[in-house]
Formats: C-alpha cells, sequence, structure tokens
C-alpha cells in the first residue's frame, strides 16, 4: 500500500483535507462541509479511504472532483492581489500601525483598541464558517472608507461595524454612540451607509449590524429599525438562523465579494 500524506487547508486548518503522494502530486481531497471525498485518481481510492479514516465523520461520497460552478471558476480566475478573502479583522489597522510603530510609542497609540476591538469581533464571524457563513474583514470602498466586516450566510449579508468598549459603558440612541465618556459618533448613520454601499455592490439586500466588543455595560435606545446591535458574545447566535438564502446563493455572493473590483466600481 502507497504511503499517503493528509494536509489541512482552509480557516481554523481543516476546512479541507489534501490527500497527496510522497512526492506532492495530490491524489484527493475531503471538503468537511460537503461530506465528500474528490478522487483525482481512481487507482489510490483504497489508500485514500484509508488515510483519511481518522479524519472522516459520518457518512461520507466518494467519487471524481464535482464539475465547478461560476463562482468557482470567477474564484480560480481571481488575481491574488485583487483576492480579499486573506485580510484579517483590522488589515487596515495592522498596516498603518506597522508603518509608524518606529516613530510613535504603540502602547499609546488608541488605534491598538481599535484593531483588538475587530480581531475580537472577526474571530467571533470566523467562527461561524461551521454554519455554512462567509466571512470577509476590512473590504475596501473608494476613497478611504471601509467596510469592518462583511458576513454572508443562511441568514442573509451583514455589514458589520466595530465598536471598540474596552469594559466602558456604551449607550446606543439613533444615530449615536457614546463609549465612555468619549464624545457620540454617529455610528449608527455610518452602518446604514456600509451597508447601503454593500447592497448596491452586491446587489441584493444587506443589513447593518453594530457589534460592541467587550462592553462593560450596553444602552440600547428603543427605535433603531433596520440596525441590529450584538454584543461580541453574542456573534455565534447568528449560527442559528437562516431562512434567507442558500448554500449556492452564499457562495455566489462570497465569489463576487471577494473580488476587490466589485468594490472599487461603486
Amino acid at each position: 500500500m502507497t504511503a499517503l500524506r493528509v494536509t489541512p487547508v482552509g480557516r481554523g486548518g481543516g476546512h479541507r483535507l489534501w490527500v497527496s503522494l510522497p512526492d506532492g502530486r495530490d491524489v484527493a481531497w475531503y471538503d468537511r462541509d460537503s461530506g465528500r471525498i474528490s478522487l483525482l485518481s481512481e487507482a489510490y481510492e483504497d489508500e485514500v479511504r484509508a488515510a483519511l479514516a481518522p479524519y472522516v465523520t459520518g457518512e461520507v461520497t466518494v467519487g471524481p472532483p464535482p464539475v465547478p460552478t461560476a463562482s468557482d471558476l470567477d474564484r480560480l480566475t481571481l488575481h491574488p492581489d485583487d483576492d480579499l478573502a486573506p485580510n484579517r479583522p483590522g488589515e487596515a489597522l495592522h498596516a498603518a500601525l506597522q508603518a509608524t510603530a518606529r516613530r510613535r510609542f504603540p502602547r499609546l497609540d488608541p488605534r491598538l483598541a481599535r484593531l483588538a476591538a475587530q480581531a475580537r469581533v472577526g474571530d467571533a464571524l470566523d467562527g461561524l464558517d461551521g454554519a455554512g457563513w462567509r466571512v470577509l474583514h476590512c473590504v475596501p470602498l473608494p476613497g478611504s472608507a471601509l467596510i469592518d466586516h462583511l458576513a454572508i450566510g443562511p441568514a442573509g449579508v451583514l455589514a458589520v461595524r466595530t465598536v471598540a468598549a474596552r469594559g466602558r459603558r456604551v449607550r446606543i440612541a439613533d444615530p449615536a454612540v457614546a463609549t465612555g465618556r468619549a464624545a457620540p459618533e454617529p455610528l449608527l448613520r455610518w452602518a446604514r451607509r456600509d451597508a447601503e454601499r454593500a447592497a448596491h455592490a452586491l446587489a441584493t439586500a444587506v443589513r447593518p449590524v453594530l457589534a460592541v466588543a467587550d462592553p462593560g455595560r450596553l444602552d440600547v435606545l428603543p427605535g433603531l429599525g433596520d440596525v441590529r446591535v450584538l454584543r461580541d458574545g453574542e456573534i455565534p447566535s447568528l449560527a442559528r438562523l437562516g431562512g434567507v438564502l442558500k448554500p449556492a446563493d452564499v457562495e455566489a455572493l462570497y465569489a463576487t465579494a471577494r473580488d476587490r473590483r466589485t468594490w472599487l466600481r461603486l
């Protein structure tokens, strides 16, 4: 029997498992989401099943790779410079802080608090992957504007703006958000604007969300209407929602959204 190597790839290191020969040639992959083993060479089926046995859960289907969808083809032809999928939460802040690190004292930089909040919210959103969600971070818009996070899943498309609370009281009264003793900011108006621009770019409904990271106290006055407010600890509850988009719709919208050119045409 030929010794095969199993290598995890994807978010969390295991979204997909690739099976390869000792010389590096791939012979199959196992997709955890679909429960399918795709064989590139039927001659290695028994060896592939044996190699994947410790990783497979539940029933699986085995066969040749599925015919690529239109979104698959778009992804394969997307230039790496235009692919937003690798963006980390707060990608623009990472770059800005790195550029100024040699000239300033980073520990005093208020952008660090915003970066920590975006990482906290971004990690929670990335945790929805197993429930059929696809998430992008730091989506660039024309000019210097950004959408902190864009989540596409069974419950629809969400444009998520992060609020860095850091244990302080947050008071939300349309359109202003006051954090601690800082001056109120019109974050609800900005969140709605993010959603409107995303809806225009993707040609689908997008709901604005305000994600409050680590609030000491959160007071939300009634009358927010279309804006949903979530603590970062409440984000996992989105995994229980659905009924808006089918998996194929999620993947098609994600393929469009991850292309930088989609947003620069606004």
